[in-house]
């Protein structure tokens, strides 16, 4: 019997087929198998369903001559490290968020780029100078160069570095900016733990009123949802010409030390996350770590208002940290584990201030309360780097 010559298939015949690809990686081995399979099939695969989360991790010193510095991404199905171009960020630049495939990157200006880790197309968001509680930004003014107005109507000032690595939390979108041209952006501000948000095409950040102490927000069902430190629940509705904020009546959460947001097709989840002060003394130098110790989760109706804790996620996995919290069917995902808590560092900069860089991140499983390590990020005892913790980021070529 003859071989097939595969070489000869249609061209429409092809595209049906890459069609039906569902891994990012496996599209771009079909288009990778002849320049005919190339030709016959999208260059950007707008069919694709989320993909499963690889870990952006620190800064490490490659195996190059050069020694150049690269950010390497964790894929957890693969087990496999990928090397990108467009991720070498310097040590001078800072990761505030991913969201929808694309990374929010901070430096010393006040510029806030939007980066996309695979394709590494690049957009702006309004610069941090717009933030309405940023008085001036005086560059000739070296180590106070921002001055900014608190709630009390006192004024202070900060550094370069400082607003870089301080003033913002997290950002999430609404949606991936390629797809949706009216997407908005949500920042959670540290000091104050406001939110500020701003749409595509607006040249300032506006702060959201009413609402205070925020530690988690995530876009869901056409609204941001945001949870404060007391457990208190809210909705924020930015299409009109101001914002909108709703609290929901349900009964408040105790405990918990750190709480996250998780939409899901039914509403919403409410993850708390315990953490356990543990001392260390490494490299001859005393240090105190946090680490987590367990998760608890609750399942909110968004129509009745009410929680029901949750002792199993089936085989559903959550992903958290600085990104936007995640929920997936492990099932659909070669390498992920259902009823797990997949969690980076995100709490504590006595964790990544020094250049040790033991980052508290591992696999939560609900079963039996276990943690599993992820992924070892070495201890950084060469380069003295101020290495950022890892992010969770979705490969989107959108």
């Amino acid at each position: 019997m003859s071989s097939r010559d595969w070489s000869d298939l249609p061209p429409d015949l092809l595209h049906s087929i890459s069609l039906r690809l569902l891994n990012y990686s496996d599209f771009l081995r079909f288009r990778a198998v002849s320049r005919h399979f190339h030709s016959s099939t999208s260059a950007t695969p707008t069919h694709l369903p989320t993909q499963l989360p690889w870990l952006l991790l620190p800064q490490t010193l490659s195996a190059t001559p050069t020694s150049t510095l690269r950010r390497a991404l964790y894929d957890i199905s693969l087990d496999k490290f990928h090397f990108l171009p467009g991720l070498d960020l310097s040590n001078r630049k800072r990761c505030c968020g991913s969201s929808h495939g694309w990374l929010f990157i901070l430096d010393e200006y006040p510029t806030i780029t939007l980066l996309n880790a695979l394709t590494a197309d690049r957009l702006h968001l309004p610069p941090l100078s717009t933030f309405s509680n940023v008085v001036s930004l005086d560059f000739s003014n070296v180590g106070r160069e921002y001055t900014l107005r608190n709630k009390a109507g006192v004024l202070y000032t900060s550094s370069l570095w400082r607003m870089r690595d301080m003033f913002i939390k997290k950002i999430v979108l609404s949606g991936s900016p390629v797809n949706n041209r009216d997407f908005a952006a949500m920042a959670i501000l540290n000091q104050s733990s406001e939110l500020g948000y701003c749409k595509n095409g607006d040249k300032s950040w506006s702060i959201v009123d009413g609402v205070e102490g925020c530690e988690d927000v995530v876009f869901s069902n056409g609204l941001f949802y945001a949870v404060n430190k007391t457990g208190c629940v809210m909705s924020c509705d930015v299409s009109g010409p101001w914002p909108k904020v709703c609290v929901i009546d349900t009964a408040r959460i105790d405990g918990g030390d750190m709480h996250y947001l998780v939409g899901v097709e039914e509403g919403l989840l409410f993850v708390s996350r315990y953490l356990d002060m543990v001392y260390e003394e490494d490299f001859d130098q005393p240090d105190v770590m946090y680490k987590t110790i367990g998760f608890t989760v609750f399942r909110m109706d968004l129509c009745s208002g009410l929680w029901e804790k949750m002792t199993s996620l089936g085989d559903r996995a959550l992903f958290l940290g600085e990104n936007s919290s995640l929920c997936l069917v492990a099932y659909d995902y070669v390498g992920c584990k259902g009823n797990c808590i997949y969690f980076t560092d995100d709490y504590s900069a006595s964790n990544c201030d020094g250049y040790w860089g033991d980052f508290d991140l591992g696999v939560y499983n609900l079963v039996d309360d276990s943690i599993e390590p992820l992924v070892s990020c070495p201890r950084n005892s060469r380069t003295g780097l101020r290495w950022p913790p890892p992010i969770w980021v979705t490969p989107n070529p959108l």
